[in-house]
């Protein structure tokens, strides 16, 4: 901006006036106002909607300066800004000072005065107006203003409508929607204010402002919102070669791709004398200075509504991230050897590099090869597998460069063999034949692998001897002496390696004794520690299980390193029911010697066989015995038995259980019985899991024939009985059974009634009756006294409630012998009744007390009268 320079002798006359000035009273006592300032053009900014003015610098030596600033508006000069200002002196020749409006300068011309106070009290005269003149229409079209332009977000903004001269503004609308006019002070310019600008919600994303007048006639423009820029973030600069820097940063905020504020990027390197590298954004490179090391660089983002900038300082060589490339790679069976270079001379820099593989292994390794080439091996790779590789690198370890795109490789195959051995003793004590089992493993899955043969390899007699297979066979047999020899097998492949596998046969131990075989409850191996095993164990099993034959195909081995004597065998790979016997050996420097033997199942099922009875089973009239046969040890039995169960039912009644619980005991002997009784019994082989098939059978126990005799005899022995008591009592019984005079009783009657009797007696069993007593009332004739009535003729006595029979406790207790009858005297009142009666009481047996009660097996009372 130019500067206005006052002559110097100017301002000395002045100050010359202003000391020569006589103080008291005369005519120069008036002190003199200094000169107005003469300030330059107005320059706008009509983007930014400001004003800026300069004038010169007062060279007259004053402290500070101050001056007062007014900003008209239209024709009149309408006052709409004003402002004092205290200006320190300036280093260069003038001031300048810059004014945004609110109104767009087109609208309406803008004038600048300005005056200079003298010791901050005496003001100098004011500037001419200095003026900025607003547009003027030259056509007969209204405008609006500001046009096409990028208002900032969330700001209010003023929008103006200029007619041609003497064209009235009827109505402004800000997209369609109608806002009030406001006048400023021009002749028929109308404004609008808009509070809180957004972005466009429409397809094209402006706003749109119209202007109608009183012709009418309609004018139309557009404006666009955006943001203004923002401070670069995380700035940083790094290189990967000493050669091109690069540059980025973070911006917080994207920009719409329909975005009209465009910005530019200028990357400053301030402490050398490059010029500024324009950027399309992040990131940005420019070319690192020859020798230096640091470096201070600034990014200046700008755009119509603003600029922001941000600094970073560092030394290049603490900002490298070497640049890798991979140029061969050779794998083997177990490793492979990747080489790289580096780009860039950054030998100087101590590299160090990383080599990974995926999956699963890396390595690090200094690279100090002049040339930038590098090399370095991956190792603990799986044969025949697909891997690939990716390289890195970093100077001094700070900071890493980017990993190389991943190389892929397929590493060579390799055959291993399991190899195993079975030993039969022929009938010659020193001759056996061995029979080499072998595995072949090849790990990895990417190609795969032919193997052409077999070379099998031992010596003997002093002779070294081979033996070649097939690549289909997996088993040699081999004859050998009592003595110890070694074996080794090893695949021939046409491409990749093979790794010879070893086994030694032990020598002949005649006083190796079996050990005894122990059940297993599960598939749960484990077994005591042997100190001779140093090289681990093995365990050998049959697939089939132990009930079929055991071919060389069906044969399982399993190998065990050293101080491992557990093993975990899983049941899915096993069949339910099935018997396994697992022979366990110690692996030793002679070969493997048999340590233990484990059977097991891998699930135990309970439908075993039912054992097979001996029959016919052996009774007596109060036990049972069964025996029966069974094969307990048998290997096709799905579990293992624990026992048998003895079950006996008797029609009608519970059913009881007898357990046995040795599996060797096939016999058992069941007591308690009734005689000549019909028992059902069943016989099942016990399991954990439980009874298995039951067989039955039916036995009736025998006939107790003493005791039945004697229940036979019993009625005969008290019949014969009572008839010779009848007999020798039988003047007794006519008094018994006689009756008054009187009375009609038929001797008939009473040799039926004992006819009944009697028949009774003989049919009765001693077991039905109980024993009884039996009262015999003998009733004597009345008293001779005056007042006894006597008995008329033809008197049946039909109810004599003074005579009641004496209660007798029944005996319980069935009798097996015949009693005699007891007649013992009793009296019933006292003799001073006026009928005396006499009764006599007889026990009878059984039998004879159930002939005169009737039957029954409960004791009873009887009364005769007589």
């Amino acid at each position: 901006m130019p500067s206005f320079r006052i002559p110097f002798f100017i301002h000395l006359l002045w100050l010359l006036l202003i000391f020569s000035t006589d103080h008291r009273g005369s005519c120069l006592d008036t002190v003199l106002q200094p000169p107005s300032p003469s300030i330059g053009p107005l320059r706008a900014a009509s983007a930014g909607q400001s004003l800026s003015v300069g004038w010169p610098v007062s060279r007259s030596g004053l402290v500070g300066d101050v001056h007062e600033i007014q900003v008209g508006r239209a024709e009149s000069h309408a006052v709409v800004y004003h402002r004092n200002l205290s200006l320190l002196s300036a280093d260069s020749d003038g001031y300048a000072w810059t004014w945004t409006s609110d109104v767009p300068l087109e609208c309406v011309d803008h004038s600048v005065r300005m005056r200079q106070f003298y010791n901050r009290t005496v003001p100098s005269p004011w500037s001419d107006w200095v003026t900025h003149y607003g547009f003027r229409a030259q056509d007969n079209k209204s405008r609006i203003f500001p046009s096409d332009r990028v208002l900032r977000e969330n700001t209010s903004a003023v929008f103006c409508c200029v007619p041609p001269r003497g064209v009235l503004i009827t109505g402004m609308t800000f997209n369609d929607e109608e806002y009030p006019l406001l006048g400023v002070g021009a002749a028929g310019v109308k404004v609008i204010t808009v509070h809180k600008l957004t972005f466009p919600t429409t397809f094209i994303k402006r706003h749109e402002l119209s202007c109608s007048d009183a012709r009418p006639k309609i004018s139309y423009t557009w404006n666009y919102v955006s943001f203004p820029p923002q401070k670069p973030g995380n700035l940083r600069c790094f290189t990967s070669d000493m050669v091109t820097v690069f540059c980025t940063w973070d911006s917080d905020r994207r920009r719409n791709k329909f975005d009209r504020n465009i910005q530019t990027h200028t990357l400053h390197v301030r402490n050398s004398d490059q010029a500024p590298i324009r950027c399309n954004g992040s990131p940005c490179t420019f070319p690192a200075v020859p020798q230096r090391e640091e470096y201070d660089i600034s990014v200046v983002v700008k755009d119509q509504l603003g600029e922001e900038a941000e600094s970073f300082s560092f030394n290049i060589s603490d900002r490298v991230f070497p640049e890798v490339e991979v140029v061969r790679l050779s794998p083997g069976a177990s490793h492979a050897t990747v080489s790289w270079v580096v780009r860039g001379n950054l030998t100087r820099l101590n590299l160090l590099c990383q080599v990974t593989t995926d999956p699963e292994s890396s390595t690090q390794l200094s690279c100090s090869s002049a040339s930038g080439l590098c090399e370095g091996d991956v190792e603990h790779l799986l044969p025949n597998t697909y891997y690939s590789t990716r390289v890195r690198c970093s100077a001094g370890g700070r900071l890493w460069g980017g990993w190389t795109r991943p190389v892929s490789f397929t590493t060579d195959p390799m055959v291993t063999l399991d190899v195993w051995r079975r030993i039969k003793q022929l009938s010659d004590p020193n001759a056996r034949q061995v029979t080499l089992l072998w595995t072949p493993r090849v790990p990895g899955s990417a190609a795969p692998v032919s193997i052409q043969g077999y070379v099998v390899r031992w010596s003997q007699g002093g002779q070294n001897r081979t033996e070649r297979k097939d690549g289909g066979q997996t088993r040699a047999e081999v004859s050998i002496d009592a003595g110890e020899h070694d074996f080794t097998v090893q695949a021939v492949v046409p491409a990749g390696a093979a790794v010879p596998a070893r086994i030694t046969v032990p020598q002949r131990d005649d006083g190796e004794v079996v050990p005894a075989e122990k059940r297993l409850s599960s598939l749960d191996l484990s077994w005591d520690a042997a100190d001779t095993a140093t090289c681990g164990y093995a365990v050998e099993w049959c697939i089939l299980g132990n009930a079929s034959p055991c071919t060389d195909a069906d044969v399982r081995w399993l190998k065990l390193p050293e101080g491992n004597n557990t093993l975990f065998l899983p049941a899915r790979q096993f069949k339910a029911g099935c018997r396994y016997t697992f022979n366990i050996y110690g692996c030793t420097e002679e070969g493997h010697r048999l340590l233990e033997v484990q059977t097991g199942y891998s699930q135990e099922l309970q439908s075993v066989k039912s054992p097979r009875l001996v029959e016919p089973a052996r009774s007596s009239s109060s036990s049972v015995t069964l025996e029966w046969s069974y094969s307990e040890d048998d290997p096709a039995h799905p579990a293992f038995i624990t026992g048998y169960l003895v079950t006996a039912q008797e029609a009608g009644s519970d059913r009881f259980h007898e357990s046995v619980v040795d599996p060797r005991r096939k016999s058992v002997t069941i007591e308690g019985l009734q005689q000549n009784r019909e028992y059902a019994f069943s016989v099942s082989a016990l399991t954990k899991e439980g009874p298995g098939e039951a067989t039955s059978v039916t036995v009736r126990t025998r006939t107790n024939h003493s005791a039945q005799l004697a229940k036979i005899l019993t009625p005969v022995l008290l019949l014969l009985g009572c008839i010779a008591l009848v007999w020798l009592q039988r003047n007794m019984l006519k008094e018994v059974f006689s009756y008054p005079a009187g009375m009609n009783v038929k001797t008939p009657e009473l040799d039926g009634f004992l006819r009944e009797t009697a028949e009774r007696l003989q049919a009765q069993k001693a077991e039905e009756c109980s024993s009884c007593d039996i009262e015999i009332l003998n009733p004597r004739g009345p008293d001779p006294r005056p007042s006894a009535p006597p008995l008329q003729a033809g008197y049946r006595p039909q109810h004599r409630p003074a005579l009641q029979p004496i209660a007798r406790t029944a005996n319980e207790t069935y009798l097996s012998e015949a009693q005699a009858l007891v007649f013992t005297g009793i009296q019933s009142r006292s003799k001073d009744d006026p009928v005396f009666t006499q009764t006599s009481s007889v026990s009878l047996s059984p039998s004879a007390c159930c002939a005169f009660c009737g039957g029954g097996r409960q004791g009873k009372q009887m009364s005769a009268f007589t």
